[in-house]
């Protein structure tokens, strides 16, 4: 019995964290088709959504917002179904993630200016970026040192692989190594490959 009603709980984590990526792709791919002399390997994921841009609400709504929304959704279920005594790097873990979670929505609300894109309101649209990655890190290495004290080595390999990713393609890789679009796709793909495996491994 017990095992009969484990799905109806965990499937609309798995399928949250499945939309998320799918959401991402379809936007991005959609409305950088549209945009004429937009190129996924030069220009940064956000310019469709920038101030000025035809669509960009739209861009904004589904390519940050929205998944950014199924992911919090997907860190409020593994924090909310671990159990009463869970150690603190699992607990802290997934309030990491759910911080990172709404940092990326927050993207979506807060718009590139491609005029000033390092002044004014539209600097806050880089403190986001910043602070998804950073929390994302940081949720990735507790929640890899949780996994490393329930004897758990493959959940926290890729935890730890993960968070490295999203951190080093995030900060650490420049123009000489990889473009800047390229490496700011990579690092949202690393965050929602680990998204939607998070939403289907409930139990770690």
């Amino acid at each position: 019995m017990q095992r009969a009603t484990a799905q109806p709980r965990t499937w609309p984590a798995r399928a949250a964290g499945v939309a998320a990526g799918a959401c991402f792709v379809l936007a991005l791919a959609g409305f950088g088709a549209v945009l004429e002399g937009y190129a996924h390997s030069l220009h940064p994921v956000a310019l469709p959504g920038a101030a000025g841009m035809p669509r960009a609400t739209a861009f904004n709504v589904l390519a940050f917002l929205l998944p950014g929304l199924l992911a919090a959704f997907v860190a409020m279920r593994r924090r909310g179904a671990l159990p009463a005594m869970s150690p603190l790097p699992s607990r802290l873990g997934w309030t990491l993630a759910l911080l990172s979670a709404l940092a990326f929505a927050a993207q979506g609300v807060l718009p590139l200016d491609p005029l000033e894109p390092d002044a004014g309101p539209a600097r806050l649209h880089g403190v986001a970026w910043g602070l998804w990655a950073i929390a994302f890190a940081a949720a990735a290495l507790a929640l890899s040192m949780a996994a490393c004290v329930a004897r758990r080595p493959g959940p926290a390999a890729c935890h730890l692989v993960s968070g490295t990713l999203v951190f080093a393609l995030a900060w650490l890789v420049g123009d000489s190594l990889l473009p800047v679009g390229l490496a700011q796709r990579a690092a949202f793909a690393a965050w929602f490959a680990w998204l939607a495996w998070s939403g289907w491994r409930m139990q770690w």
